[in-house]
């Protein structure tokens, strides 16, 4: 009798549990959801929207950046003179800094590589936009997609 009672008790609160979860799985907007330990959001990229930046961001976390960016907004212009050093500009050309100077992850050390300016300022634009809501210490794994 303890046994079926102790069961039925397990079903009910594992029944609960799955409801609840059902009802929280999104936190902001359509391209960021709520994630495990190691980070607090998903962004997802939309490479198709910016094919150079999305396409740098992949291979730089491939080749072992990090996925992951912690927002710290104090620092950055700091971070962005660290992560450039050594790469001059070049007419017609931006630089694209994975990770984003925005990220306690980037500065020395980033991967840098030239990009089309359109598509780097429309990226950079998108992403200041998705991540404006959330505060410093918020860490997000990106995905491109």
């Amino acid at each position: 009798m303890v046994k079926k009672q102790g069961k039925a008790l397990f079903s009910i609160v594992f029944l609960i549990s799955v409801l609840l979860a059902s009802f929280f799985p999104v936190a902001g907007s359509n391209n960021v959801s709520f994630a495990a330990s190691s980070y607090d959001y998903i962004l997802i990229f939309p490479r198709d929207r910016y094919p150079e930046t999305g396409a740098h961001i992949k291979d730089a976390i491939a080749a072992g950046q990090s996925d992951v960016c912690t927002i710290e907004r104090d620092g950055t212009r700091e971070r962005r003179e660290e992560s450039l050093r050594g790469y001059p500009p070049k007419k017609g050309y931006d630089r694209d800094e994975w990770p984003m100077a925005m990220c306690l992850e980037g500065g020395r050390g980033a991967d840098i590589r030239y990009i089309n300016p359109s598509d780097n300022r429309g990226a950079g634009s998108w992403v200041g936009n998705k991540l404006s809501k959330y505060a410093d210490g918020t860490r997000v794994k990106f995905i491109v997609k």
